[in-house]
């Protein structure tokens, strides 16, 4: 599992006073970093093979500036070229959000999605977490 510490911004707070929903998805995305550098070591979008296919958010609490936030990102499942990413954000020990990501691994020159290479699959299995 991955544990990300996201410090909110005043420019990520609204009208009503607690941190935007379109900002959940940003903070959720940054907690894949490690699974992204699985896939691309070096972050280059030239070897870029993770692709986001589905993306699924509950907002479940506000979540307000002046407090920092917890994103923990697991692996649910890894398919033959596909897998699934959880999440959840906390901010002061209580659950704000939970999500799922779908990707693929992708070949950016056929452009279709393919098999997760083994040395992959295990590096994603040891970040997997049963529910």
């Amino acid at each position: 599992m991955f544990t990300t510490i996201i410090r909110p911004r005043v420019s990520e707070t609204d009208g009503m006073g607690h941190i935007n929903n379109t900002t959940i998805p940003v903070w959720f995305e940054a907690g894949r970093e490690g699974i992204f550098r699985i896939f691309t070591p070096d972050l280059s979008f030239k070897n870029w093979k993770a692709v986001m296919v589905n993306m699924n958010i509950d907002f479940i609490k506000e979540i307000y500036y002046g407090m920092d936030v917890e994103v923990y990102t697991w692996i649910g499942k890894v398919g033959n070229s596909s897998f699934l990413v959880k999440e959840e954000l906390y901010q002061d020990g209580h659950l704000c959000a939970r999500g799922t990501a779908t990707y693929v691994n992708f070949n950016q020159a056929t452009r279709k999605a393919e098999p997760i290479p083994q040395s992959i699959r295990d590096q994603l299995e040891f970040h997997r977490r049963e529910e």
